[in-house]
């Protein structure tokens, strides 16, 4: 039985998938309109302004040969704040876009598969400086933030959420990963999953490099409670469900 489940686990690996799909019956080539690129909301939503990318004014150049030299999981944050700069800075950094989004399409500054970006990005915050505590969802299209809640005792439930890991509360924020996997089927059917999978991996090496960069430190999660992840976003666990996390803060 466990060497039948091994076997069917490996063929998610594979690309074998790729030749059994016609690719003239998926939704994109049967004229299908694309689903968007950004999670809709209330037009009244509370929203907060990011520092967009070119009017950074204390993020200095980063030595990018340094910052992979010196890349590491860090788990242990002091209680310096990140500031607005900062968050405005690695958010754009793992989802921010380049340009005008056109025909269902944005660039990005990380890769993806058909340039489908199939993720949503939450934030548990704790310690930003002109933020208070609660949960916000990055709007790329505009670069803010949107609020979503202010859940009581929010740093036991994302610990809890996260398998009880308790850096994942001890942050000064946590980022957590959502996707909406249609984004990636319209275009690729049942070939879609495995790409959803490498591109998220694209979005968590960003993280890691930016943080390495302002003197921040990350911790990726892949090991979470898929349910109560999913509870503490509020999000349907099938249209839209956490996929990763990662813990980030000023390091010791």
């Amino acid at each position: 039985m466990e060497k039948e489940l091994r076997r069917q686990y490996r063929f998610f690996l594979k690309d074998t998938i790729r030749k059994a799909i016609d690719f003239s019956k998926t939704d994109q080539n049967m004229g299908v309109e694309s689903p968007p690129i950004e999670k809709p909301h209330s037009t009244d939503a509370v929203k907060v302004d990011l520092i967009k990318p070119e009017n950074l004014q204390n993020i200095k150049g980063i030595d990018l040969a340094a910052t992979i030299a010196k890349r590491k999981s860090r788990r242990k944050y002091t209680d310096e704040p990140l500031t607005m700069e900062e968050i405005s800075f690695l958010l754009w950094a793992t989802q921010g876009i380049r340009g005008e989004p056109s025909h269902g399409h944005a660039l990005r500054t990380v890769p993806s598969a058909g340039c489908r970006h199939a993720f949503e990005t939450y934030l548990t915050v704790f310690n930003i400086q002109g933020l208070k505590q609660g949960i916000y969802r990055y709007l790329p299209t505009t670069h803010q933030l949107l609020f979503e809640s202010a859940p009581h005792n929010l740093r036991q439930k994302t610990t809890r959420a996260a398998f009880g890991q308790k850096f994942a509360g001890n942050s000064a924020v946590t980022f957590i990963w959502t996707a909406i996997p249609y984004r990636m089927e319209w275009r690729y059917g049942l070939a879609a999953h495995k790409v959803i999978a490498i591109d998220v991996g694209h979005v968590c090496q960003n993280l890691y490099l930016v943080c390495e960069g302002i003197g921040a430190g990350t911790c990726a999660i892949a090991a979470y409670d898929q349910e109560g992840a999913d509870a503490l976003l509020g999000v349907d666990g099938e249209e839209e469900f956490v996929v990763y996390m990662a813990s980030v803060g000023k390091t010791i």
